[in-house]
């Protein structure tokens, strides 16, 4: 027993851990950069094709690849740029900075950033890398790009409803996507009450989507990582560009701090309607609404292996209104600010490491004035956070990462205060909630053989809620017994366990392989809605002794099959994730800010399952991609629905997006998008009544009806005039038509009663739709 035993141990360690420490070997790293602005290049490959081996760049553009000493041929690649082929004499460890050339003239619409056959060849599944350039060619609602729009263009992804910029991953709610811009944490990455998500695309550099098997890097949420980068900027040139489109403008500006050593950006965008509307109309002298949003980033090389990185996010949203004798005025404010400090330093050519502290703040306000009487209701949270994450490259092309990370919370439900007469009211901040939140993980991405490819990870999560609070112990129906007040700083009640995470890729040939995938995650943090999206009258709310974390285990597999020398990459996945303590609303739930919202619960299971199928052409002048999803989403909660499961809100069977775009010439660019969907599931009431002359309404099972079907055709046209001499200017103009056919599709449904308890009553179901077919233009430039 003991020698089995020896030889399991023995044939693990063979296979994770070689042990040829006899064959001496070098190292090869540095930095992969756009040769025209010095940006890094995230997850750029590097192959050596002597030895067959390879690695990707880091967010940093960091690289690092081992090989016995020798003269290798090196090929340095990145989507959308020229391939830089160097001979290198790798007789020691050698430090190269590859800077590539932007190819403007290659049109691919590959959504992987990384060499041509890397969704066939990584070990990662349902992560998806989308270029910006290409978004921007695509059909857009009132001229304006939206990134979290298109990422609902990919199977596996749902929109959360017309014009929204919601969306829901493999059947898990809108809180559970973890959205991130240069590390901080995105609460509500919505404009116009959703229609528009908060992201300036002139300021964006890199946008990547995990859908599921999320590397032990990322944690906090059980369903999806938005990772977003936002530009260095130039590091040896000065440029601006732009756009004016229908409802907004924007404008970005870059350049050196000092060339080659430092680079700043600095992007705005503002609406303007209300400036536009006002002097047409008396009425909205007062009144209108508005966004904007500004981003900053500069960095700056302290030496060779020190980095310093600063970036910043500013958004509102506002709208106000007050009638013509002034006697009725209402102010409703809400918005993001994200601010992020980082610091890069490469210990050797095989150790970098980077260390991050960020400060992120989302509030929500509406305030409301009638003669002497006034009330303002307040929410939002707000963050401190520090982590360090190690990048180690070992001699044998073992990628280890590691980290630890802490987050400081203060989660502030909806707080009353105002006025009346002369007499305030003001609240105690008995519901404001403070929490620790820490983590830690380790993982090793390695090819334990050329057929097969290993992503293995642990992370270990903790949640704490802290005082000053004042905690409640309930009794069988979930109603307040008695209380517990706890002190500043006491701790009020803790959480935590393992997440292992595994990912494994077995290739069958040089163009096809399979996928598997398995992950359990905690979300700590809740986002509890009556609707099912995310607008800003939602709140935000931490574990505590009452409300549990969410836990989920997903399993997913995929085959992988490229074509016609990858022009074409074809995939299959399948998914199965198990999900617990999900929250909702108590029936009869009606809003009160007077109660500590956590009393207002029902705790229930949730299960998704699906399938997902995508071809995407990559080259050539049509590109483009098909992809579909069918899944199933149900609930079961035992004070819902008495106790028997359910389909979720946002369990649509066929989703279905067919995306194109075809270069015609120079001039000339088309894009065009058409979606369907199932319609979301709904209650609506089944009878109505009368007791006492009072109308009574009878409801039927939860989520038991559907919306119509959802469908919609997108298209658009970009004109790109040509010079015939060299021009510091480039503009182009984009047309685009949304809903071209006009499509009713249903907003919401409601039902208006006429009648009495003596003649009867009649019930008509009307259907609102929001959008009609909306053409608009779009002016962008750079110079």
């Amino acid at each position: 027993m003991k020698q089995l035993t020896f030889i399991r141990i023995a044939l693990l360690f063979i296979i994770f851990f070689p042990v040829s420490l006899l064959a001496q070997k070098v190292t090869l790293s540095g930095y992969l950069r756009d040769t025209a602005t010095g940006e890094s290049l995230i997850s750029a490959t590097v192959y050596i094709k002597e030895a067959d081996q390879g690695g990707t760049s880091n967010n940093y553009g960091f690289y690092s690849v081992s090989v016995p000493p020798g003269i290798y041929t090196v090929i340095f690649s990145y989507v959308g740029y020229s391939q830089l082929i160097e001979k290198i004499d790798l007789t020691k460890d050698k430090t190269f900075n590859a800077e590539l050339h932007s190819n403007t003239n290659l049109k691919e619409v590959q959504v992987t950033a990384a060499r041509k056959d890397e969704n066939v060849k990584n070990s990662e599944m349902g992560t998806v890398t989308l270029s910006l350039e290409r978004i921007k060619t695509l059909p857009v609602l009132f001229g304006e790009v939206d990134i979290l729009k298109t990422l609902t263009l990919l199977p596996g992804v749902q929109s959360a409803g017309e014009g929204n910029s919601g969306f829901y991953v493999r059947g898990g709610g809108p809180d559970q996507n973890l959205v991130l811009l240069d590390d901080a944490v995105v609460y509500n990455p919505g404009h116009l009450f959703g229609f528009f998500s908060i992201f300036n695309s002139d300021a964006i550099k890199d946008v990547t989507l995990i859908k599921g098997g999320a590397p032990a890097n990322y944690g906090g949420r059980l369903s999806s990582v938005v990772d977003i980068s936002m530009k260095d900027g130039n590091m040896k040139e000065y440029h601006a560009e732009g756009g004016i489109g229908l409802i907004a403008s924007r404008l970005t500006l870059e350049g050196p701090i000092k060339k080659n050593k430092g680079s700043f950006i600095v992007s705005g965008r503002r609406t303007y309607i209300d400036v536009l509307a006002r002097p047409f109309s008396a009425k909205l002298k007062n009144s209108g609404y508005y966004f904007y949003d500004a981003n900053l980033k500069a960095n700056y090389k302290l030496g060779k292996n020190d980095r310093l990185y600063l970036s910043g996010y500013m958004g509102l949203d506002k709208f106000d209104y007050q009638n013509p004798t002034g006697t009725f005025k209402a102010d409703i404010p809400w918005g993001n600010k994200t601010a992020t400090l980082r610091w890069n330093h490469q210990f050797s050519s095989k150790l970098f490491v980077n260390t991050t502290l960020v400060y992120n703040d989302y509030n929500f306000a509406s305030s409301f004035s009638q003669n002497l009487f006034a009330i303002k209701i307040a929410s939002g949270i707000q963050d401190y956070n520090a982590k360090t994450d190690f990048d180690y490259y070992t001699a044998f092309n073992h990628h280890f990462k590691a980290g630890v990370a802490y987050t400081h919370h203060t989660f502030i439900p909806n707080q009353v205060s105002g006025q009346v007469d002369t007499v305030k009211l003001n609240p105690d901040n008995a519901f404001i909630k403070y929490a620790h939140e820490a983590g830690a993980y380790i993982l090793d991405d390695f090819d334990p053989a050329k057929w097969w490819k290993v992503n293995i990870g642990i992370r270990y999560s903790w949640f704490e809620q802290i005082g000053p609070y004042t905690g409640y112990t309930l009794d069988a129906n979930g109603n307040p017994t008695d209380s517990t007040k706890y002190k500043a700083g006491q701790p009020v009640k803790a959480y935590g366990g393992w997440e292992p995470r595994f990912n494994m890729r077995f290739s069958l040939n040089d163009n096809s392989s399979i996928k598997t995938s398995i992950s359990k995650t905690y979300q700590y943090i809740h986002l509890v809605s009556d609707n099912g999206t995310m607008l800003p009258t939602d709140v935000w709310v931490p574990s505590t002794s009452i409300v549990q974390p969410e836990i989920a285990w997903q399993y997913s597999a995929g085959y992988f099959r490229n074509f016609l020398d990858n022009v074409v990459e074809t995939s299959v996945e399948v998914y199965y994730k198990n999900m617990q303590n999900q929250i909702q609303y108590k029936d009869g739930y009606v809003p009160n800010s007077l109660q500590d919202p956590q009393l207002s619960y029902v705790y229930g299971t949730g299960t998704s399952y699906g399938s997902e199928f995508f071809i995407n052409k990559t080259k050539g002048k049509f590109t483009g991609w098909i992809g579909y999803t069918l899944s199933w989403t149900n609930q079961q909660f035992a004070l819902l629905n008495n106790g028997n499961v359910f389909p979720a809100k946002y369990d649509r069977r066929n989703d279905l997006s067919v995306v194109g775009t075809y270069e015609l010439n120079k001039k000339w660019t088309f894009g065009s998008v058409f979606v369907y969907g199932s319609g979301n599931a709904i209650t609506l009431p089944t009878a109505f009544y009368f007791i006492d002359n009072n109308l009574e309404e009878q409801f039927g099972k939860i989520n038991s009806y559907r919306l119509p079907a959802y469908h919609r055709l997108d298209i658009s046209a970009t004109l790109t005039p040509q010079h015939t001499k060299p021009h510091k200017w480039q503009g182009s103009w984009t047309f685009s038509v949304y809903n071209v056919y006009d499509r009713h599709n249903p907003y919401f449904l409601y039902a208006d009663v006429e009648g009495n308890a003596q003649t009867g009553i009649k019930v008509t179901v009307y259907e609102v739709y929001i959008l009609p077919i909306i053409p608009s233009i779009t002016y962008n430039f750079k110079f």
